[in-house]
């Protein structure tokens, strides 16, 4: 498991109230300037990013630098790790040495996107890595489910997710959702809370179009959102927040964006569950 991709740059990413990813944000910086002087750090487009966090850092510094399409790292310093290269605080150093040295294998995942169509009208794109959501805040919304031009669910509860391989174990999970491994690409469509007879997960190819169509909901305006009532919302990987409206339509399809993670060992995924789920 040998790259020829050179790390000519590295970022370091972490979220601003994590002390514990501060203090190690100081020990890698002090570590790459005595082990690897040549390598640049700090770069706005760095060649890998060092994500230092659980899970939600992670997708957050995915979403961030895949526009400079750099090779993602994670660190964890969660509960999860999911998403992380290295699960173990005390093999941080030790898996950057082998990442530098080039003893890693390149995962690429697939991203999703969703259009807003209001009156024949696109009216915004979302981009996701792990899901796109659909939510009433606390009351029942009324949304059809199309598939390829088949009608596949009608949802009267609190929602819909759509998620990646990759969000499958993300909010998906913990909506009961299948987990699925994130080298396979497709959509999972998950109801969230629904008021009629369930229906199961339906795992989809990612080349199917898929519509949700908003029929229903009440109208309460017991929340605001930039000084504006809202009830319900698309939301992707739970950042940005768009309110919706009666008869809105949520195309969902794939995204040509992929975001590139570095794997340090084989079978991660299943070392991962392994150690979540203390399979034996």
């Amino acid at each position: 498991m040998k790259s020829n991709n050179r790390i000519i740059s590295v970022g370091l990413f972490f979220r601003s109230d994590n002390d514990q990813a501060k203090v190690w944000d100081k020990k890698i910086r002090i570590w790459l300037k005595n082990n690897y002087p040549a390598i640049k750090i700090g770069d706005r487009k760095p060649t890998a990013v060092l994500a230092l966090g659980g899970d939600g850092a992670i997708l957050e510094a995915a979403r961030r630098y895949q526009p400079s399409n750099s090779l993602i790292l994670g660190l964890n310093l969660g509960t999860i790790g999911f998403l992380a290269s290295i699960r173990d605080p005390n093999k941080f150093l030790l898996g950057i040495n082998e990442f530098l040295q080039g003893n890693y294998r390149v995962t690429e995942r697939m991203m999703i996107e969703a259009e807003i169509v209001r009156k024949r009208k696109k009216i915004i794109e979302l981009t996701a890595l792990n899901e796109i959501i659909l939510q009433n805040l606390i009351g029942v919304s009324e949304v059809e489910v199309v598939v390829g031009g088949h009608p596949i669910q009608y949802v009267r509860g609190s929602g819909i997710l759509v998620a990646t391989a990759t969000g499958s174990t993300g909010y998906n999970l913990s909506a009961h959702g299948p987990i699925v491994m994130p080298s396979i690409k497709c959509f999972i469509i998950n109801e969230i809370l629904d008021h009629n007879l369930p229906t199961p997960s339906i795992v989809v190819d990612a080349s199917e179009k898929i519509h949700l169509n908003v029929k229903h909901f009440r109208k309460r305006g017991l929340f605001s959102l930039n000084k504006k009532p809202i009830d319900m919302f698309l939301s992707a990987d739970g950042e940005s927040i768009v309110p919706l409206l009666e008869n809105d339509r949520i195309v969902i399809r794939r995204s040509k964006r992929l975001v590139k993670f570095a794997e340090l060992e084989s079978n991660y995924f299943f070392k991962s569950l392994q150690e979540k789920f203390a399979f034996k």
